[in-house]
């Protein structure tokens, strides 16, 4: 089953807790300490509904949004449209995207990579990247960290029950084969008669360590850089739950 489907429709409501604000002021700071400049054009990889591209719009960044689910991209062109702002959104997917140039940065965040799942899936990811970077090009994305799937996502199940929406989320972690699955149950109410329909989609997600992302950005040609512990400067530790890693274009020649 398709995954951000019915979910898509309540997606936001229920991501009020991320606070894109601060999530959106730290992906600057890192961008500009990185060389990439407001005016610069960025691409975003896994970009939703568009909450992050918007931000990032709004500081001057010349916007590109890439997803693969096309009712996210219907609500992130809505907001577009209210907002006029100017963001090219294309439904892809990010191992097989396609620019018709290359970009001074690329991002990616509220773990869109753990949703590639495979070793050689995440390489074409990141040759794709490499690709389609301008030289010495910015490449910055999180991931959420194996411990988190371990200790604190792995057989939880989180419950919300809301006037608009209900859901259950239920998680399932393989420690061996290092997959996350998600099963969650949306209740959303349709008509005025106080009847809800349920949606239900099943999202896997792979934790990857730190090393084993080296190499594979390594082996696609690029250059690691650095990674921080989320939203600080601090080295990743072994209780971070969510990482920040910074890679640079490696191999092409400057104009």
């Amino acid at each position: 089953m398709d995954a951000y489907t019915g979910f898509a429709y309540v997606y936001d409501e229920y991501m009020d807790n991320i606070p894109y604000e601060e999530w959106g002021q730290y992906m600057i700071a890192l961008l500009k300490e990185n060389g990439v400049s407001g005016d610069s054009s960025v691409l975003e990889l896994g970009c939703g509904t568009g909450n992050a591209t918007r931000l990032l719009s709004d500081a001057g960044y010349d916007m590109i949004g890439v997803d693969n689910a096309p009712d996210m991209l219907e609500i992130a062109l809505e907001k577009k449209e209210e907002e006029g702002q100017d963001i090219l959104y294309l439904c892809q997917d990010m191992r097989e995207f396609e620019l018709y140039g290359t970009v001074k940065a690329i991002v990616s965040i509220c773990d869109s990579m753990n949703y590639i799942t495979e070793d050689e899936d995440l390489l074409e990811v990141f040759k794709l990247v490499n690709n389609y970077l301008d030289p010495e090009g910015v490449f910055i994305f999180d991931l959420n960290t194996v411990y988190k799937y371990e200790k604190i996502l792995g057989e939880q199940t989180i419950a919300e029950n809301r006037e608009d929406a209900s859901f259950i989320w239920d998680n399932y972690y393989d420690e061996e084969e290092q997959i996350n699955e998600y099963d969650l149950a949306l209740f959303i109410p349709e008509g005025k008669d106080g009847l809800y329909r349920k949606y239900e989609e099943v999202h896997y997600q792979r934790a990857y360590e730190l090393e084993l992302v080296k190499e594979l950005l390594e082996k696609a040609g690029m250059e690691f850089v650095t990674a921080y512990d989320a939203f600080t400067k601090n080295p990743v530790n072994e209780k971070s739950e969510r990482i920040y890693v910074i890679a640079r274009e490696h191999g092409k020649k400057k104009n």
